[in-house]
This record gives structure tokens, C-alpha cells and sequence, in this order.
């Protein structure tokens, strides 16, 4: 897929209707999955932007996203995403302060 930055950036879709979700130019089609499509479709990204240690608890959070109404799917994989992110930066600043003491 081509995007602003860069001919081949990884990109995350669904495989059989072609539908490809493009972080980086902010095109981002409205799109609800059913459960089990978005399911496949987080393990896909959580295996391409995630260490595998945090996969399963982003995958818990794309089901409670996607459990309180009707949000698109980028916009449960992003939250998501971000959910995840914070909660590791949170945990290396637990981490880097135990070891000053």
C-alpha cells in the first residue's frame, strides 16, 4: 500500500474483502467488524505492533471496546493500542524506580 511516507509501509486489513486500514495518511474507512473479523484482525496487528507478552491484554481490550457500542474498527485497535502502550510505559517507570532504591 502506498502511503505519504513510504511505498511499502505495513499496513493491517481485512484479507478477504481487501479492506486495509492506513495509520500513516490518516485514511481510515468506517468499517464494524463482527466479532470474530475484528478478533483475527487485532491478533494481526497485535502480532505486527505488539510484543507478544502484551498481546493477550491488548486483545481484552479490543473486546471491551468493542463491547460498549458501536465504534469502528480503527478506532478500537487504535484505543486499544493505546491503552497497552501507556500501561508498559507505566510499568517501566515502576520498574526503572525500584531499581533506584
Amino acid at each position: 500500500m502506498k502511503t505519504s511516507l513510504n511505498p511499502s509501509t505495513r499496513t493491517v486489513g481485512h484479507r478477504n474483502c481487501g479492506l486495509m486500514f492506513n495509520f500513516v495518511d490518516e485514511k481510515r474507512p468506517k468499517r464494524y467488524s463482527s466479532r470474530k473479523e475484528l478478533k483475527m484482525l487485532a491478533c494481526k496487528f497485535a502480532q505486527k505492533n505488539l510484543p507478544v507478552e502484551n498481546a493477550a491484554q491488548f486483545l481484552l481490550a479490543v473486546e471491551r471496546f468493542k463491547s460498549q457500542g458501536r465504534l469502528q474498527d480503527v478506532e478500537i485497535l487504535m484505543s486499544a493500542y493505546h491503552e497497552v502502550l501507556k500501561e508498559c510505559v507505566e510499568q517501566d517507570k515502576l520498574h526503572s524506580h525500584d531499581t533506584l532504591y
